[in-house]
């Protein structure tokens, strides 16, 4: 089970846009640099979060493209809010487990649903369709640069 990262995005603010990265320094226990979740100023950064999950979001692209093919609703990859795009694996089944982007040893947490906020700032109806299909919440756990094309693969 592996795929690859297609898209790294971050933003230094809550209801700021995302901005694209061909690379991004995980610091282990916080988030990516300059991201803000790592700097605490994330939209739920107030909010216990158990287990944590907020240090870095994937979502899978196919999930993007289904939006478009099934409900000709389209979500660009910089809209969702997530950090890493995935391609070729499914998120969901790494929760619970250990699995490297690249060198970054990270921990899935639980799945990253989506909410309303999410709907305000694009001003798209995604929530419903995201719901269980929203991406992973996950922990990183030793420092790394994550990169465009990284592998995504559980840790053997």
């Amino acid at each position: 089970m592996s795929g690859t990262v297609e898209g790294i995005f971050i933003t230094a603010g809550a209801g700021q846009p995302m901005t694209s990265l061909a690379e991004a320094k995980a610091v282990a226990g916080s988030g990516l640099d300059g991201d803000r979740y790592a700097a605490g100023v994330g939209h739920y950064s107030d909010t216990p979060s158990p287990g944590g999950g907020r240090e870095l979001t994937l979502i899978e692209a196919e999930v993007l493209e289904s939006l478009r093919s099934e409900l000709h609703v389209t979500l660009l990859p910089d809209e969702c809010r997530r950090n890493v795009v995935t391609r070729g694996i499914r998120l969901e089944d790494l929760i619970g487990k250990h699995f490297r982007v690249g060198e970054v040893l990270c921990e899935g947490i639980r799945v990253c649903e989506p909410c309303v906020y999410l709907e305000g700032l694009t001003g798209k109806s995604v929530n419903a369709p995201l719901v269980h299909r929203g991406g992973l919440r996950a922990n990183i756990l030793e420092d790394g640069t994550l990169r465009i094309g990284n592998s995504v693969a559980l840790e053997s």
